[in-house]
């Protein structure tokens, strides 16, 4: 899965973070040392059982950082039982309190503050995203949601006043043993979504990690022991998706792999959470500087390497010259850059792969007539950096307007028929719409197809409002209180009564002025 959504970061030259607790942005650790790089299993760090390690490597140089356990089959079945016994009957999992089970998710978020200039170091080293994004955005939202702490014991069942004599009531019961797969997109900030939730509800986990982004969920794990969780409640996995899992990056394709694989296995539910081709939709009322400013970040924000990333703006016909001519200058003032350094806005791509891919699509777009507007071109020469791109004059046929690039690449169309071809495509994750007339704005939230709509804005999601996608950008919600329906089981329990009775209130009057209640 590859979701995770910010407000536009404010440029931090001559000025303090926006991160509350923090008088300056601390200095980042440039060459953290990797103590982790091995399965987490059963509370403690093995090698892999084939002995077989692959190496990480560092997107801003290219170089190899280190080589990391490759796990497979086996490692993964080691990791099930762990997660199987720890779930079993009478253990410590199962036997604890709710309200403790939240207290060890308090406990996690709070060495996370602890430890957060390491992981955001981690999290830049391994990912290249920059560390202004990794300390301030993405360690701010991973520890927000362990909100679902919260929930940990308020998450319950129901009595049910059904006809007879019996009574009724239901209980929410954890799933069991959950599989999670995370991509490489935002590796914490999806380690966090997905482990915060599973395990408030009292579930086991099996997580597999990007094997491109293995150094920062590693570390976390030792936070986990750190914390006190039982053994075999939270177990990780590293290798490549093929023989450890799944190659998932949250795409569609792999999507309905996954999904078809679980049918014709145990039938177990399966809650995807894919990709998109996100529009922006910019009215002639609209205002320009904001929208301008906006549209940049949906796209370019982490190297437009965001499943909702909105990399479609359709802007009406007649302030299109002008809103394409501010973005243009926009993309060419975007610092691209060392992501360790403060005023990086933009660091590479993950890897070779998508770097590659990415210009692939470029030129496929300039073949296929659209407007090379701005840029197009790699970065620099080492590493796998690529300059923010603007194509113009996009044709809805193009492959360029209908299959997800995954990197900094905006197109440019004119609004005719806008909400027709917004709707016109197999994605629906996300949606946006930019206008100062009510009226407008909400007729567009109900036409377009997508799991979220954002009104003159862009990427704002907390971890308190569900996230998730119509058609084949996934199903099941993420975050929020609808979240948690993915991780319980309702169970119905009906007890025969010898005669149902319901308790009533009598009033009476009493000596003293007035009326009290009494209860028979």
């Amino acid at each position: 899965m590859m979701r995770f959504l910010v407000p536009q970061l404010p440029s931090l030259r001559g000025r303090t973070t926006p991160y509350s607790s923090a008088a300056a942005l601390p200095r980042p650790i440039l060459n953290p040392d990797i103590h982790y790089n091995q399965p987490f299993i059963n509370n403690e760090w093995q090698d892999a059982v084939s002995k077989k390690t692959f190496p990480t490597v560092n997107p801003t140089t290219g170089e190899v950082i280190g080589h990391v356990a490759k796990g497979d089959q086996a490692d993964v079945d080691q990791a099930v039982k762990a997660a199987h016994e720890a779930f079993r009957l009478g253990y410590p999992w199962r036997r604890m309190d709710a309200s403790e089970r939240g207290w060890l998710l308090h406990r996690l978020a709070n060495l996370m503050e602890r430890d957060r200039v390491c992981l955001a170091s981690l999290e830049t080293l391994d990912n290249g995203k920059p560390f202004v994004s990794s300390y301030v955005l993405d360690l701010d939202e991973v520890i927000k949601v362990y909100y679902f702490a919260g929930w940990a014991d308020k998450w319950h069942g129901k009595t049910i006043p059904m006809d007879g004599e019996h009574f009724c009531f239901t209980r929410h019961e954890p799933v069991g043993i959950c599989g999670q797969i995370i991509p490489w997109t935002f590796p914490l900030v999806m380690q966090g979504w997905k482990l915060a939730s599973a395990l408030s509800m009292g579930n086991t986990v099996v997580m597999k990690v990007a094997e491109q982004t293995p150094l920062s969920a590693l570390y976390l794990a030792s936070l986990i022991k750190e914390a006190g969780f039982s053994p075999g409640v939270v177990n990780i996995i590293t290798g490549y998706g093929p023989t450890a899992g799944a190659a998932i990056t949250g795409s569609t394709e792999v999507g309905h792999l996954i999904q078809k694989a679980a049918g014709d296995s145990n039938f177990r539910r399966v809650t995807p959470g894919l990709g998109g081709k996100s529009p922006s939709i910019v009215l002639a009322d609209a205002d320009m500087g904001h929208a301008v400013e906006q549209c940049h970040e949906a796209l370019f924000f982490n190297m437009g390497l965001c499943c909702c990333a909105g990399s479609q703006t359709f802007v009406e016909e007649s302030i299109y010259d002008e809103f394409l001519e501010r973005t243009m200058e926009k993309a060419k003032q975007r610092e691209v850059g060392n992501p360790f350094e403060l005023d990086t806005q933009q660091g590479p791509q993950v890897d070779k792969e998508q770097f590659e891919r990415i210009l692939g699509y470029i030129q496929l777009g300039q073949k296929e007539g659209a407007k090379l507007l701005c840029s197009g071109e790699r970065f620099g020469k080492r590493g796998f950096f690529i300059k923010p791109t603007v194509f113009g004059d996009v044709q809805d046929g193009m492959r360029i307007a209908k299959e997800e690039i995954f990197g900094p690449v905006q197109l440019f169309k004119k609004i005719e028929e806008v909400i027709e071809r917004a709707n016109n495509t197999r994605y629906g994750l996300a949606a946006a719409m930019f206008t100062q007339d009510l009226d407008k704005a909400m007729y567009f939230t109900q036409a377009l197809q997508a799991g979220t709509i954002w009104v003159n804005t862009y990427k704002i999601v907390t971890s308190h409002t569900p996230f998730g996608g119509f058609k084949e950008s996934g199903n099941g919600r993420e975050l929020g209180e609808d979240e948690l329906k993915a991780y319980m089981e309702v169970k119905t329990v009906t007890i025969k009564v010898p005669q149902k009775n319901s308790r009533t209130v009598i009033m009476r009057p009493t000596p003293v002025q007035g009326f009290h209640n009494h209860l028979d």
